[in-house]
């Protein structure tokens, strides 16, 4: 009986563990359920992180880049040395490809060998878990901290696949020196692409996350190689390398390049300033996306141009001089700025002269004065007297009395084609007046030029202040047969994944007439050409002799400002030279800076293209006669000098030169 009794309290307390064995697996099924579940709800973590922006030319260099004192370049796995990943699995997680996350056998053996050694000298983290510590957390060594990382891990595993998961890893981890990820650690260690690692540099590149400040070959060789040594082993152990392969990677000689390959702007600082600007006004991304979004910023810049605009201005204005200069480059065809100088030193002042400053731009407004001309009826041939003159105003309340250069003055009549050559500032002043102050007040702004022009009669030389880029755009229209342009600097911007978020549209939206653009290009190009002269030599005489083709060009001075300025049809530039508190310029050789860099970084720049982008052709509508400078007559073979002139069909001259039948 008694026996009976044991027997029956033996299977009820079997019954009972039963039980108790079942709720248990229940609850846990319960809450492994309610945990993938979790899970789900959560949804995957964003796996965005800090990132450089990097800025490239025109032709896809990198010329710059933003960041918060950490480098990081975000590559696919696929662009990734395979031997840079056998050797983070072999030492990180051996494991990788068999857990979900966490490595339950080595946890128990780290735990072990702590025990044992009555400190942490084993860690058991997967590389999921280092992961989600990079993205996530900080370095505390809390419980709090710890059981965040578990999740962030399980979350990881459940939404990502491994591959993903690793690609990430690689580009998340420390390596010092400010390179977090493979690709700026290969980069400043290597001065090479990640996936161009050999064994023996991804062996060294591997090691060094274990301790940056410690293994890194520039701290310690010593102890870099001797990591290198343990996880070339751990390759050799888990099948990825032969015994060959780890003694010539320990033999290989590295040479080790120490520094980062992109700066803060390492050319061009002042374009890289007006690209930080459009990115926040054009593009309208705030400063820390700009900063950190590991964007791609393909800009306009012509790193070859660039490189000659800041030579030219090095070469031509000696480091004795206090000048400065304002200088910008652009495609006329689509308003892609090319090349910007701001200014002799950015160190030393990154004011922008050529964006920034404003400044009165002599007679170089006068293009626009005589495109105006142009529009109400005036001809290349159209005359006008020129000698000195008084002029009333305001209702003969006021007076103003220009000077020509010299006080010189043909006492004559002379064409508006000589007049714009020689620079006549009183044929400007009576033609200003003729049409009206408001008319050339209004007419820049269809040039693109923003800044006021205040409409009084000195306003035709150029007394109403603007800036290079202004001045540029305006003469890019001229140069595009009168399409509009406005300053580019970035062509398109790309996020972290490559999708676009900006491009850039030029508009072509004709807003000159084309046949009047041309005449008055051409017109320009009397700037360069002796058979303009006359009672003075034109104004662009001192560098006809250095020109190996055909320019468009117009230059201009006050006091304290010099100005030159001109075009072909594929390239269009501006220099402004002065001093930054409006000193007057009084050398001569001060005088010359800017047509001297203008014409040395057009003949230089556009040796590096093909001869037809700088062809000017004329378009229909438009027709040349042989015209007599002097008179605007139609010149005949007895005429000492004449001008091929174009003149809208049907506004040619009428009558034939007789002034010179006798040859006299």
């Amino acid at each position: 009986m008694e026996a009976e009794i044991k027997l029956k309290k033996k299977w009820r307390n079997i019954r009972l563990l039963s039980y108790i064995a079942l709720l248990m697996i229940g609850l846990i099924f319960i809450l492994f359920i309610s945990f993938v579940i979790y899970l789900k709800i959560l949804g995957p973590p964003p796996l965005a992180i800090p990132q450089s922006t990097l800025y490239y030319t025109a032709d896809e260099t990198v010329f710059g880049e933003s960041h918060n004192g950490e480098r990081r370049y975000w590559v696919d796995i696929q662009e990734i040395s395979p031997a840079a990943i056998q050797a983070t699995l072999s030492i990180e997680d051996q494991t990788f490809y068999q857990h979900h996350g966490f490595d339950f056998k080595r946890i128990g053996g780290a735990i072990l060998a702590n025990i044992q050694a009555g400190q942490k000298t084993q860690g058991a983290s997967t590389i999921t878990q280092q992961y989600a510590r990079n993205l996530f957390l900080t370095m505390d060594k809390t419980w709090r901290r710890k059981i965040s990382e578990a999740i962030y891990a399980a979350r990881l595993e459940f939404h990502y696949d491994k591959e993903q998961i690793l690609e990430g890893y690689l580009n998340t981890i420390n390596f010092g020196h400010g390179a977090y990820g493979i690709e700026s650690a290969s980069q400043f260690y290597y001065g090479k692409s990640a996936k161009d690692l050999t064994l023996a540099e991804a062996s060294l590149l591997m090691g060094i996350p274990k301790g940056p400040s410690i293994y890194s070959p520039l701290k310690s060789e010593e102890k870099a190689k001797k990591r290198q040594k343990l996880i070339l082993d751990a390759m050799q152990e888990n099948g990825y390398i032969q015994a060959e392969e780890e003694k010539g990677a320990l033999a290989e000689e590295i040479t080790l390049v120490g520094k980062h390959p992109h700066h803060r702007a390492d050319m061009a600082p002042y374009f890289y300033d007006m690209v930080q600007k459009e990115l926040k006004t054009t593009v309208g991304l705030d400063e820390r996306v700009i900063a950190l979004g590991g964007l791609q910023v393909y800009t306009t810049l012509d790193a070859e141009q660039q490189k000659i605009a800041e030579e030219v201005v090095e070469k031509v204005i000696p480091d004795s001089s206090d000048i400065q200069v304002g200088f910008a480059a652009m495609d006329p065809q689509t308003g892609f700025v090319t090349a910007m100088v701001g200014g002799r030193n950015y160190d030393e002042s990154p004011f922008n002269r050529a964006s920034q400053a404003i400044r009165q731009p002599g007679s170089t407004i006068k293009p626009f004065l005589y495109y105006a001309a142009l529009e109400h009826g005036f001809t290349p041939a159209t005359q006008l007297r020129s000698e000195k003159t008084t002029f009333e105003f305001d209702h003969g309340n006021s007076e103003y009395t220009p000077h020509n250069f010299n006080n010189k003055y043909a006492d004559e009549e002379i064409t508006m084609a000589q007049a714009l050559a020689l620079s006549d500032n009183i044929y400007a002043v009576k033609t200003h007046l003729f049409l009206g102050e408001e008319v050339l007040a209004n007419t820049v702004k269809n040039f693109g030029i923003q800044s006021e022009m205040k409409p009084v009669p000195s306003l035709a030389l150029g007394t109403s202040g603007l800036r290079v880029t202004e001045l540029l755009n305006g003469y890019s229209m001229f140069a595009n047969g009168g399409k509009k342009v406005e300053p580019t600097f970035i062509k398109r911007v790309e996020d972290r994944n490559g999708k676009v978020l900006y491009k850039a549209k030029p508009n072509q939206e004709q807003v000159l007439n084309p046949q009047l653009a041309f005449i008055m290009s051409h017109m320009m190009m009397g700037t360069f050409d002796h058979r303009l002269n006359g009672y003075a030599s034109v104004t662009g005489a001192s560098l006809i002799g250095k020109m190996s083709r055909d320019y468009a060009g117009k230059s201009g001075s006050t006091n304290t400002d010099y100005w030159m300025a001109g075009f072909t049809p594929g390239l269009a530039s501006v220099v402004w030279t002065g001093y930054d508190q409006g000193d007057e310029i009084t050398l001569t050789a001060d005088k010359l800076y800017a047509k001297n860099i203008w014409l040395q970084f057009m003949e230089q720049s556009i040796d590096q293209q093909s001869e037809e982008q700088h062809v000017f052709k004329p378009p229909s509508g438009v027709e040349a006669v042989p015209m007599d400078p002097e008179n605007g007559l139609w010149a005949t073979d007895m005429c000492p000098t004449f001008r091929l002139t174009y003149f809208l069909k049907g506004t040619a001259p009428g009558d034939f030169c007789t002034e010179h039948l006798l040859g006299l």
